[in-house]
């Protein structure tokens, strides 16, 4: 087989959650167990950072990723889902690992493949760590795909665990209660290993407390040590003067390539697991530091956070999908100058958005697409729902014709979004 005949298999032969949903969710770690033990256990061989959070998992993992790299550390990066290539989950230095290692790696072992018949995340979780390990890296960071407790990836030990938020997202899985999904993506939390809170909610606090203290772990809530004073989202950056509470009077200042004003919540429990890290061993200095922020998206190829497309009009896409991710791009937008505001939006079927759907903005125009996924919203069902809500639009079902459509009509001072999925993100031609 080659790359796409080896892809066009494994979507045939395993459960894909990204196109199916719940269905290829499995509550139990036997199958991840297995694969790592047929693979001879690699994800014992190397160091690794896990990284869990309804929202901000991504763009936190991709820092420290970036980070590690600036200082010289060898280091993995394993995230999801993809936008355009498989090959984007997993990554050293920033580069994807090469198409003809996945061919040789399904191919190698495929008997054992149609033997367990595993889901597409836990065979990745596999091909991730079994690439790590043959190529000897320093260190990965090792982003959850869902949950924690029972998520594929938390068969690791980790020198230490980030949790960015908790926020209501996957509740049919997960549960319908912030304390419940805490519960779940503080399965992360090992024994006497440190974990890092990047956001302190009062429903939820209680619980990370209580099951860091059941396992020894130690336990940093980022906003208890760092505060971002000020920020300003420039052209093509995202500039932060933070203060040090344990050093007053010090300022840190950065800059970011991810520019969407949710980055000042992620970059606390970064700094903080900066922190952490430099306490057990690792040698992260400030020049590493300020150039593994300012080279995120340069560094690790990040795509679809904040990422503007265009000029005149300006185009923005993100991935944000949820209540929470969508009030953050909210403020976002309400901080940028533009004088029209267009939205292309599309979601999955299988989600709530009556809540996104209430806080859109009614002075807006949308345009209502659909991502060629099986999980797919239909767009005039959307269109319909955002009725309900007085909000106007019309249906475009592809994507890039939509963006087309809109760019045509649109000023030079207006202002485009793109989101609502990460599959209508992933769809953009221009990403």
């Amino acid at each position: 087989m080659n790359y796409s005949e080896t892809i066009d298999y494994l979507y045939d032969k395993l459960p894909v959650f990204h196109r199916i949903g719940k269905k290829a969710f499995k509550a139990d770690l036997s199958n991840t167990l297995a694969i790592c033990e047929h693979l001879d256990n690699p994800h014992q061989k190397f160091k690794t950072i896990h990284i869990a959070g309804t929202n901000g998992k991504g763009s936190t993992s991709h820092y420290l990723a970036s980070i590690l790299q600036s200082a010289g550390y060898k280091t993995g990066l394993y995230t999801s889902p993809h936008l355009q290539s498989f090959t984007e989950r997993i990554r050293i230095n920033g580069q994807a690992i090469p198409e003809e290692r996945v061919v040789s790696f399904v191919e190698k072992n495929q008997q054992f493949i149609e033997f367990l018949a595993p889901s597409f995340f836990e065979l990745s979780v596999g091909m991730a760590f079994e690439y790590f390990a043959s190529e000897k890296v320093d260190i990965a960071v090792i982003e959850v795909g869902l949950g924690g407790r029972l998520d594929s990836t938390n068969v690791i030990s980790p020198l230490l665990s980030v949790i960015t938020n908790i926020g209501y997202d996957h509740t049919d899985i997960l549960g319908k209660t912030l304390p419940k999904i805490a519960f779940e993506k503080a399965g992360i939390i090992k024994e006497n290993t440190p974990v890092v809170i990047s956001e302190r909610h009062t429903e939820t606090e209680s619980v990370f407390n209580e099951i860091a203290s059941e396992r020894k772990a130690p336990i940093f809530f980022a906003e208890d040590y760092f505060e971002v004073k000020n920020s300003i989202q420039g052209a093509t950056s995202l500039d932060f003067e933070i203060v040090n509470r344990e050093e007053p009077g010090e300022v840190i200042k950065l800059s970011s390539q991810l520019r969407g004003k949710y980055q000042t919540k992620n970059i606390l429990g970064v700094l903080k697991a900066v922190d952490v890290l430099n306490g057990i061993g690792f040698r992260i200095d400030e020049y590493s530091l300020a150039k593994g922020v300012e080279g995120v998206v340069s560094l690790t190829q990040l795509k679809g956070r904040w990422q503007q497309l265009s000029e005149q009009p300006t185009v923005i896409c993100d991935t944000a999908h949820n209540v929470d991710g969508i009030t953050e791009i909210l403020e976002s937008i309400k901080q940028a100058k533009f004088n029209k505001l267009w939205m292309i939006l599309g979601f999955v079927s299988d989600k709530d958005i009556s809540g996104i759907l209430e806080m859109l903005p009614k002075d807006a125009d949308y345009v209502f697409c659909q991502a060629s996924v099986p999980r797919a919203l239909d767009a005039n069902e959307l269109l319909k729902n955002a009725k309900e809500k007085d909000l106007k639009g019309i249906v475009e079902k592809d994507v890039n014709q939509a963006l087309s459509l809109v760019k045509s009509q649109a000023g030079k001072d207006d202002f485009i979004y793109v989101g609502g999925s990460t599959f209508i993100v992933a769809e953009l031609d221009q990403l």
